[in-house]
């Protein structure tokens, strides 16, 4: 999976929680808060791991997915 394809996968799944009700029949989705908590899941991954045995592919993959997590 690409850094794109994770950024847009975790988005998703965070996105579902977070309608915003128009009217009764019809709602959207809060797109900042769905790419906050995406954002949010990221850092704790990064910050969850031993930087000191992990290696740069590792790291650079998620600073990617990051970067993507901005552009949505």
């Amino acid at each position: 999976m690409t850094a794109k394809e994770k950024a847009k996968d975790l988005f998703y799944k965070y996105l579902i929680f977070f309608p915003e009700f128009r009217n009764d029949k019809e709602y959207d989705y809060n797109i900042e808060s769905g790419k906050t908590c995406a954002f949010i899941a990221v850092e704790e991954i990064i910050n969850s791991v031993d930087n000191e045995h992990v290696s740069d592919i590792y790291n650079e993959f998620w600073e990617e997915v990051k970067r993507e997590i901005e552009k949505l």
